[in-house]
């Protein structure tokens, strides 16, 4: 059976050169690097010289990166410390974040009295920009604005230029997910007046369980996790060196490749929503994720025309078959509950037919296209 993989906003392949390098570092610089002797120094230098790699890609300074175990541990950094240490009484964000945002400011709403705005969101899952701006302008109490860069459900792309320039007018501090968009589109934060960010890993072709946020200098932010003076007393913990070392390396591959890979991922969503368009004619496609001038070329998010009766059974079928895809966000896909971002931008009838995201990498091929389709079609028909 032929097995395609079209889950990568899930979570991506991890690069066969990272894994090199990652099994070098686990072979041979297994040292403690809190410890003092050579083999701690060794790999010490291993994480700060990964430090300063991504630093450097990323137009910042070493010191503003703070290594995590992902991105929802970076959300949560740059919330809670907003909230507990900068003086943070008001958070504006909207109902589509990831549940690593949303939950969490949820909590801080509910134990901490914090008052939670959202901006409205238009059809194709953008932002209401004047209504953003609205809410900076009544804003009364020291606010954070917390918006993702890429939805990682349906791919819409924010203007994080404009938000950015609103949150600096009003005085307002500003956190950006990122999790979707660093590896695949240029970032350099010198030139985005954005406060924190969270990014991980194995979105780009690297390792699970590792992350970073980025976290502007002289912004007050305080430790999450306690323990240790690890990562310049900013998070306890002895830190996972492969995984760190693992990360700079994929970061690195993905920007030293990422016009020819961009134009590649683009090709293969571009040619899926050729043929689904054409053996498909009923599809629709969610926010108009088929659109990349506002939109990721990583993913297409579908409402396909299904019966309910068939629709139970779409993704199992889709899986017996070996294509690898998902209902939403992988984080909340075991849930019974329907998909919080579909529900605020479809329609009452579209929100009842299936949905499904198909999300892509450079290790896809037009094949892996012709299959799938040919899968679903005949799913659709019989």
């Amino acid at each position: 059976m032929r097995k395609v993989y079209f889950d990568s906003a899930a979570t991506t392949q991890v690069h066969p050169d990272v894994i090199t390098k990652m099994t070098e570092v686990l072979q041979d610089s297994y040292g403690n690097p809190s410890s003092i002797h050579a083999f701690g120094r060794s790999a010490k230098n291993l994480i700060e010289q990964a430090r300063k790699q991504i630093a450097k890609q990323l137009g910042v300074t070493a010191g503003e990166i703070i290594f995590t175990s992902g991105g929802t541990e970076a959300d949560n950094l740059a919330l809670n410390s907003s909230v507990r240490d900068l003086g943070v009484r008001h958070i504006i964000t909207t109902r589509i974040e990831h549940h690593a945002v949303l939950h969490t400011v949820q909590e801080l709403q509910k134990h901490q009295d914090i008052a939670v705005s959202y901006v409205k969101i238009l059809p194709t899952g953008a932002i209401d920009y004047a209504h953003l701006q609205e809410l900076l302008q009544t804003a009364t109490e020291k606010t954070l604005v917390s918006l993702m860069h890429i939805n990682n459900e349906v791919g819409c792309i924010l203007n994080i230029d404009a938000v950015a320039e609103l949150c600096r007018t009003h005085n307002a501090l500003f956190h950006s997910d990122m999790v979707q968009s660093i590896g695949h589109f240029d970032a350099n934060l010198a030139d985005i007046t954005v406060d924190f960010t969270a990014v991980s890993a194995h979105k780009f072709h690297g390792p699970k369980g590792v992350g970073f946020a980025f976290v502007r200098k002289n912004s007050g932010l305080k430790p999450l996790i306690f323990g240790g003076e690890q990562e310049r007393g900013f998070r306890g913990g002895t830190e996972s060196v492969h995984n760190i070392v693992g990360m700079a390396e994929a970061l690195r591959l993905a920007y030293d490749n990422l016009e020819e890979d961009t134009a590649y991922v683009t090709g293969i969503k571009d040619y899926f929503t050729a043929q689904l368009k054409q053996h498909i004619p009923e599809v629709k496609f969610n926010a108009d994720c088929c659109q990349n001038e506002h939109n990721t070329y990583t993913l297409l998010n579908v409402c396909l025309p299904i019966s309910s009766e068939k629709a139970g059974i779409l993704l199992f079928h889709l899986d017996i078959n070996g294509i690898a895809c998902s209902r939403g966000s992988a984080c909340q896909s075991g849930s019974s509950k329907g998909s919080h971002v579909l529900s605020e931008i479809l329609s009452a009838e579209d929100i009842e037919k299936p949905s499904v995201r198909f999300s892509f990498s450079k290790f896809n091929t037009k094949e892996d296209v012709d299959y799938a389709v040919e899968v679903l079609k005949k799913f659709i028909e019989s």
